[in-house]
């Protein structure tokens, strides 16, 4: 089959395409802007790339044309291929039908961590040698690339509640049918699509509503909202973490131990990279998801002593002078705050600089600017990039006082951070786009 992916050059658009080649179909694709990494890695997959949406694609006549959830109505392309009747399909049913498809499909839902939970159920299914595939919105670096099509029936896939394409309005996850699904978390985001929690928690009513009953929910025992997705219908059986009397991990980060406990009592413990409560979490969830297709415990948590974190979540980017830069994918203030405390635990009273750039479409929209001074309370100095928002950052960021630096230029962001940096600081850079380049910036600054 030829297939011609608009938007091929997003995360999860990439991603298929490099399956697709994988699976023996023939892939080319158009997006807005080709660039690298996501360009390099198509290109060496023996993808074809074309810049911009122009109509002369329609004589590739490929078999059907995958949309992406990044192309609206309006787009030349788009509008031509409705105008003459072309088939398309949209990417998460294109992957549902030729890849998913008669796989066991292990599928990490939640509003937080999704990218780093899916790494570590992968990496433990790997290190079990269950060769899984994977689709996930990040490069686990444990595996260099962000998606694999494997040669096993199991099959690990962020599970994320963004609409799927222009012709439907439904999340993502209600195509990939899994058998076993964590629910990690939920609270209020994508403002731009999603009128309130509520709608949400509908979505993820749908996707428990595909599960089979010989599936397996593993679910966050401390989120109220996951509680009334499940009350609104459940077929299948629920385990559930964070869970008190139940299976939950602790640790201590100064010393980067973890330890599992079930419901009677603890099951063991092992040695890792990570830190903070929310990896914890996360590994416990991951730890259940591998228990149900056959890896013990014990055995899933000696994998997680050899995990390596996903690329751009705690990456250390560089060290000058002492001072450390690193950068995180953190957007969403719940993400935001459990990153600086993850830090702060790990740094103790070190100074930690927070550099900051609203661009998710949520953030954009100012729907939870009110958040972000608690977010940030743990941080010594915060250093916001206002460029090209809609709201006022330093009316948002005021109760942070002189501990809030707020810059609509990106160049005098970055001397007021270097300016402000001490040997020994800590400077967690969060953004969950390119930043600029800032984190070069701050590393040649802080040379000079």
């Amino acid at each position: 089959m030829h297939i011609h992916i608009l938007g091929i050059c997003g995360t999860f658009m990439g991603g298929l395409a490099q399956l697709a080649v994988a699976a023996g179909h023939r892939v080319t694709g158009c997006d807005a802007n080709v660039y690298p990494p996501m360009s390099d890695q198509l290109r060496d997959a023996g993808v074809e790339l074309i810049e911009g949406f122009e109509l002369d694609q329609l004589a590739l006549k490929p078999d059907t044309f995958v949309v992406g959830n990044a192309i609206s109505r309006g787009n030349p392309l788009l509008e031509a291929i409705l105008d003459q009747g072309l088939p398309y399909v949209s990417g998460p049913q294109w992957l549902a039908e030729h890849v998913l498809q008669g796989r066991w499909v292990l599928g990490v839902a939640g509003t937080h961590g999704k990218t780093t939970t899916a790494s570590m159920l992968a990496w433990i299914l790997e290190d079990a040698n269950m060769a899984p595939g994977f689709l996930i919105g990040g490069v686990p670096l444990n595996f260099g690339v962000s998606a694999r099509l494997g040669d096993t029936p199991f099959f690990v896939i962020e599970a994320d509640e963004y609409d799927t394409a222009f012709c439907d309005k439904r999340s993502k996850f209600v195509h990939y049918r899994p058998r076993t699904v964590v629910l990690n978390n939920l609270e209020f985001d994508h403002a731009d699509i999603f009128s309130d929690l509520a709608a949400i928690e509908t979505q993820f009513h749908h996707l428990v509503r595909t599960l089979p009953a010989n599936g397996l929910i593993i679910s966050n025992a401390a989120e109220a909202s996951l509680e009334r997705v499940l009350a609104r219908g459940c077929w299948t059986t629920v385990e559930r973490f964070n869970d008190p009397a139940g299976y939950r991990v602790t640790g201590d980060d100064a010393r980067g131990e973890l330890s599992l406990f079930g419901p009677e009592g603890r099951i063991g413990r092992s040695v890792w990279q990570l830190s903070g409560d929310h990896n914890r979490a996360n590994a416990c969830a991951a730890l259940l998801a591998a228990r149900h297709v056959g890896v013990s415990l014990q055995h899933g948590l000696d994998a997680l002593s050899r995990f390596v974190n996903v690329k751009r979540r705690m990456e250390v980017r560089g060290e000058v002078r002492g001072i450390t830069v690193y950068d995180d994918f953190a957007h969403h203030p719940t993400a935001i705050a459990t990153t600086v405390a993850g830090l702060r635990r790990k740094v103790g009273k070190a100074r930690i600089l927070a550099v900051l750039e609203p661009r998710s479409n949520t953030m954009k929209l100012g729907t939870m600017k009110s958040q972000l001074p608690d977010s940030l309370r743990e941080v010594d100095a915060a250093f916001c990039f206002a460029g090209n928002l809609g709201w006022d950052a330093r009316e948002a960021l005021a109760p942070m006082g002189q501990r809030a630096v707020v810059e609509e230029d990106l160049g005098r962001l970055v001397d007021q951070i270097v300016i402000a940096a001490q040997p020994g600081d800590h400077i967690l850079v969060m953004s969950n786009g390119g930043f600029g380049g800032i984190h070069g910036k701050l590393l040649a600054g802080l040379s000079e």
